[in-house]
C-alpha cells in the first residue's frame, strides 16, 4: 500500500489571491473607464462632422472603451462565480419563454448575416436555479454560434427532457474546431485563433462563464466539434433541478 500527502494549503491560497487580485482591480476600473465613455460620447455628440479623422479617432476610442467595460463585466461575473461565496437565487426559470427570448435576440444580432436559426422545445422546461445565471450561459452559446458560424449557416437551439435530467444544447454547421483545443475551450481567455482577432467581439470569457454556471447548478457542458463541419455544445442537469408545473404532482 502507498499513501502520497500533498499539502495544497499554499496553493490554495495563491488561487484565492489570484481571484481577489482580478475581482478588485476589475471593480477599481470600472469607475474610470465609465468616466472615459461618458466624455467621449459627449464629444462624439457635439461632433459636427467636418474633421472626419478626429471622428474616426473618437468612434475607436468609444468602441474600445466599450469593448473594455464588456471585458469588466464578464470578469467580474465569473469571479463571482468562482468563489462561490453568494448564495444562488432558488428560483424556478421558465427556460420555454427565456429560449424564445434568446431566439429573437439571436436573429436581430444576426441581421443581414442570413442566419437559419431554430429552435425545438419538448417536455418540463421548468429548471430550479439563478434565472439571470442560466440566462446568461444559453446566451453565450447560442450568441458565440452566430458571431462564428458562416453567413447563411444554420444554427439550432433545441431543449429536452428524459430519465437523466434537463438538456439545452446549441449545434451549428460553422467551420468546427480541431479537437486539440477542446479539452482547453473553457479557460480563461483562451481563444482557438492565437491571433486574438477581436473582428468577432467577445472577451474570451464566455465558456468560463458557462462552465461556472453549470457548476452551480450540480450541471455539466459537453462539446463536440468536427473540422469543416460543425460544433455542438451541450448543457446537462439532473433530473433533481427539473421543477413541477403548479397543480402537478
Amino acid at each position: 500500500r502507498l499513501m502520497v500527502v500533498r499539502d495544497v494549503t499554499r496553493l490554495q491560497h495563491l488561487e484565492q489571491m489570484r481571484r481577489d487580485f482580478v475581482a478588485n482591480v476589475s471593480h477599481e476600473l470600472r469607475t474610470p473607464l465609465t468616466v472615459l465613455v461618458g466624455y467621449l460620447e459627449t464629444l462624439l455628440d457635439a461632433d459636427d462632422g467636418s474633421q472626419p479623422r478626429r471622428q474616426r479617432a473618437l468612434q475607436q476610442m468609444q468602441q474600445q472603451a466599450e469593448r473594455m467595460q464588456e471585458l469588466l463585466r464578464d470578469l467580474l461575473l465569473l469571479s463571482r462565480l468562482e468563489s462561490g461565496n453568494e448564495t444562488q437565487q432558488q428560483e424556478v426559470f421558465d427556460v420555454s419563454s427565456g429560449l424564445q427570448g434568446l431566439a429573437q435576440d439571436a436573429r436581430a444580432l444576426s441581421a443581414e448575416r442570413g442566419h437559419q436559426i431554430d429552435l425545438k422545445i419538448s417536455g418540463n422546461t421548468l429548471l430550479h436555479g439563478s434565472q439571470a445565471e442560466l440566462q446568461s450561459a444559453f446566451s453565450n452559446l447560442l450568441f458565440n454560434a452566430v458571431k462564428y458560424t458562416q453567413n447563411g449557416g444554420r444554427i439550432e437551439m433545441r431543449w429536452w427532457q428524459d430519465e437523466q435530467g434537463g438538456h439545452f444544447e446549441v449545434s451549428d454547421n460553422g467551420p468546427g474546431i480541431e479537437e486539440r483545443h477542446l479539452p482547453r475551450l473553457t479557460e480563461r481567455f483562451y481563444r482557438v485563433d492565437p491571433s486574438r482577432n477581436s473582428a468577432t467581439g467577445g472577451t474570451g470569457l464566455g465558456l468560463a462563464i458557462v462552465k461556472h454556471v453549470l457548476l452551480r447548478h450540480d450541471g455539466n457542458l459537453e462539446i463536440h466539434s468536427t473540422l469543416g463541419k460543425g460544433s455542438r455544445f451541450s448543457c446537462h442537469f439532473p433530473a433533481q433541478r427539473l421543477a413541477q408545473a403548479p397543480g402537478t404532482y
